[in-house]
């Protein structure tokens, strides 16, 4: 049963006066959208800033990936990011692994390091990196996925690449030598426990959250619908690449045509995002402008680049309903901002979205594009069904917010800290 460190004695309260947070592959300070930068950039600059905010310092490891970079960029009273040299710029993703025991031993010697009590990783990579560094510094180990490779492989997109064996392995290894696990949705707890042996107490559900004052209904909807020129707007947001299957975002449009009815009004697809993965496939930028030439929608497809957080909130508004197709995700950060302002979404039925879409939209079971084109037709042509969805989104999406989602994990840490002292004999 997963331990309550939430109702622990007060003596037992004790928390961290400084973290290392771990970001081998990509860092907060880049725009998410394209590239290897998307929802877990913004989860990791989110909760930095709300644990720098609750008293606790924050430093922020991530790897140089580009020539010039300042060795620490401030973002925040008491955060600060860390650029360690560990390979040459430009290193796609695929290609860092060599580079991890470089990053280490950067990490290991940074100035920072004595000053932390715990170091917490984000993605595998920092996970790998943080079991070695906790080792040898006698710091605690808390660890978030983000993604799992065993939950990627077994809904692969088509065109994309299995995530490898020694990816998989390393995983293995940092759930058996983490004190503890962050998981963002049930559905990653137990591929946790019954895909990778995860010991129950050692894992825990902390949610992600989302920016309320930022991603709100009270932003003007008919004034940000006119800068893309009215009608009925879909809107996809995410990186294009297979996992995030904008293709069938495209598809679903074709499929709408003969659904909607023969009323004039214009039906559009805005595509939000950058190129990223290994342009395999049908998702990369010019792959699916073809697509939507070949299908006869070249008119009604436009393609937008990735959004600062106040420009994306506008287009949220915006549009009629969001569509997240994606083949799988740990949550669906994009989902969860729709709502907040009050536009439903259609997304898949995959793990982690099934927490984040409640009440406010439809998940698809399928990845047939003729079904998300019907499950997104009640919100383009009905007015009142849209208007009880996006109700129901606002009031769940109310429920989440990067205050909890720190609060939640400075629990964690308390627990994790106390289990130390114990074992110490403190």
């Amino acid at each position: 049963m997963q331990q309550d460190w939430g109702d622990a004695r007060p003596s037992d309260r004790a928390g961290p006066r400084r973290v290392g947070l771990l970001s081998v592959h990509t860092s907060p300070l880049e725009q998410p959208g394209t590239g290897d930068s998307g929802g877990m950039n913004v989860y990791l600059l989110s909760l930095a800033e709300r644990l720098a905010a609750a008293g606790v310092g924050v430093d922020i490891f991530t790897r140089a990936a580009g020539r010039d970079l300042p060795a620490t960029v401030p973002t925040a009273d008491g955060v600060a990011v860390h650029h360690l040299e560990a390979g040459p710029p430009g290193l796609a993703k695929d290609d860092l692994a060599s580079h991890l025991c470089a990053f280490y031993l950067a990490l290991a010697a940074h100035p920072a390091i004595p000053d932390l009590d715990l170091l917490h990783g984000h993605y595998w990579m920092s996970g790998w990196v943080g079991r070695l560094a906790a080792r040898r510094l006698g710091l605690p180990l808390v660890q978030s996925f983000h993604t799992l490779g065993r939950a990627k492989n077994d809904t692969l997109a088509p065109g994309d690449v299995p995530e490898p064996p020694l990816r998989l392995a390393a995983e293995e290894r940092v759930v058996a030598d983490a004190d503890a696990i962050v998981a963002p949705a049930t559905s990653e707890i137990a591929i946790l426990r019954q895909r990778y042996g995860a010991v129950p107490g050692k894992v825990h559900l902390v949610e992600p959250g989302v920016d309320l004052d930022l991603f709100s209904p009270a932003i003007d909807r008919h004034a940000a619908r006119e800068s893309l020129g009215g009608g009925r707007i879909v809107l996809f947001v995410g990186r294009l690449q297979p996992l995030k299957a904008p293709d069938t975002a495209v598809r679903a449009l074709a499929a709408l045509d003969v659904l909607l009815p023969a009323d004039g009004v214009p039906t559009r697809l805005v595509v939000v995002g950058g190129a990223s993965g290994n342009g395999n496939g049908v998702s990369d930028p010019h792959s699916l402008r073809r697509m939507a030439a070949d299908l006869g929608l070249a008119d009604r497809v436009a393609f937008l680049a990735p959004r600062p957080h106040p420009e994306l909130a506008l287009l949220y508004r915006a549009a009629d309903v969001v569509v997240v197709p994606s083949h799988s995700e740990s949550f669906g950060l994009v989902a969860l901002e729709a709502q907040a302002c009050g536009t439903p979404v259609v997304a898949s039925d995959v793990g982690g979205l099934r927490a984040a879409v409640n009440g406010g939209g439809t998940l698809v079971a399928s990845r047939d594009p003729r079904d998300f084109a019907a499950a997104l037709l009640p919100y383009l042509v009905d007015a009142r069904v849209r208007a009880k969805a996006a109700e129901a989104a606002r009031r769940h999406a109310a429920r989440f917010s990067w205050t909890a989602t720190a609060q939640r994990t400075l629990e964690v840490y308390r627990g994790v800290l106390r289990q130390r002292r114990l074992a110490l004999g403190a």
